[in-house]
């Protein structure tokens, strides 16, 4: 029943979702930008997008170094697998899914694999918090159209999160050389919250540092960091790519902005994340940017099935030749989220693959 609920819940959101995104389109003038928008430039945003999952596959396999070895190719698949799961599966499954299929193809162990994902999404954060801080800080933003406070408070979002990105990254790059010392940072950084639920979040944010086990090399903490940027750089150039074939006057850096937005999209709980995506797009678009509301709900559509599509038909193929399919992904995510919960009890997560299972999934 709880399941039931839960899918009526998300259906609910989606659709109330796409009502709002589609609210004041003009479907025929929707379909006419779509089908003048430049076919080269959105050619080039598919190769870019391609681009950014090998920039993803290498930055895991860096954070993935202190378990043990493993092969790039075994790396790329696995992460367009998951990313492909996340949007054919409900609840991000993928994010459990790939780290759980990585370990048991190459001998590793799967709950340390986990917290390379928690890693993964950290350095995405403190990547995308830096490029609003710059847009704000460093480039003309190009705002003609928008409310100034609502520019003001954009700034002032960004200038923040510019600093919450500087402090996790100082708190990261403290743990790899003096870990006692970020712990003593971290107690004084949280003395003036109430006594238990100082030590509920104190214990949690010692057992992710602890966990994190990239963190305790400086050189290799930089190689991920810096991986990190030319990813989401090139994310953001896929994205400028799609407003420049639909001939919107938006700069380069504008993009980030509108990756910021889109982060905000993915993360509402629906399948694909669609409906969230499309409307945050829009928003970044339309009211940042002043593109006419037709052209931008046609380029959020546009932008939104290269950015899921190629990865998702790419990844069913993987799965294919692995022997895969969504029923056995959902076994697998069934069993990777008792794998994840074990990441607590797990004694080590040093270096040194453990045994590879003699009934591992996918090729020998």
């Amino acid at each position: 029943m709880r399941t039931h609920l839960k899918t009526l819940a998300v259906a609910a959101v989606t659709l109330a979702l796409l009502g709002w995104f589609f609210r004041q389109a003009d479907l025929a003038q929707v379909w006419r930008e779509i089908r003048n928008a430049d076919a080269w430039a959105l050619i080039l945003m598919v190769g870019v997008t391609g681009l950014t999952y090998l920039l993803r596959a290498l930055r895991w396999q860096v954070l993935l170094e202190p378990l043990g070895p493993t092969h790039l190719r075994e790396v790329f698949r696995t992460t367009v697998i998951g990313f492909a799961a996340n949007t054919v599966l409900p609840a991000r499954i993928g994010e459990i899914v790939r780290p759980y299929l990585l370990a048991r193809r190459e001998g590793l162990s799967a709950p340390a694999a986990f917290t390379t994902i928690i890693l993964e999404r950290l350095l995405d954060f403190v990547t995308v918090l830096t490029l609003l801080g710059l847009f704000v800080v460093f480039f003309d933003p190009g705002l003609d159209h928008v409310n100034r406070a609502v520019y003001r408070t954009v700034k002032a979002s960004g200038l923040m999160g510019a600093i919450a990105a500087a402090g996790i990254l100082l708190i990261l790059a403290l743990n790899a050389v003096r870990p006692a010392l970020t712990h003593r940072v971290i107690d004084v950084l949280f003395r003036p919250l109430p006594h238990r639920l100082r030590d509920r979040i104190a214990r949690l944010v010692y057992g992710l540092l602890d966990g994190l086990a990239v963190t305790r090399d400086p050189g290799r903490l930089a190689r991920a960091v810096a991986l990190s940027f030319p990813l989401w750089l090139s994310i953001a150039a896929g994205i400028w790519l799609v407003t420049l074939a639909f001939h919107m006057t938006i700069p380069y850096t504008g993009s980030f902005l509108i990756v910021a937005l889109l982060v905000v999209g993915v993360a509402v709980p629906t399948p694909g994340a669609v409906g969230g995506f499309h409307e945050f797009f829009r928003i970044g678009a339309a009211v940042f940017y002043g593109v006419p509301n037709d052209r931008a709900v046609g380029a959020a559509i546009v932008l939104h099935a290269l950015s899921f599509g190629p990865v998702t038909l790419l990844g069913g193929l993987f799965m294919v030749q692995d022997g895969l399919d969504l029923a056995r992904m959902r076994r697998i995510g069934e069993e990777a989220k008792a794998g994840a919960a074990a990441v607590g009890d797990e004694p080590s997560t040093g270096p040194g693959p453990a045994p590879r299972p003699e009934n591992g999934v996918g090729r020998a």
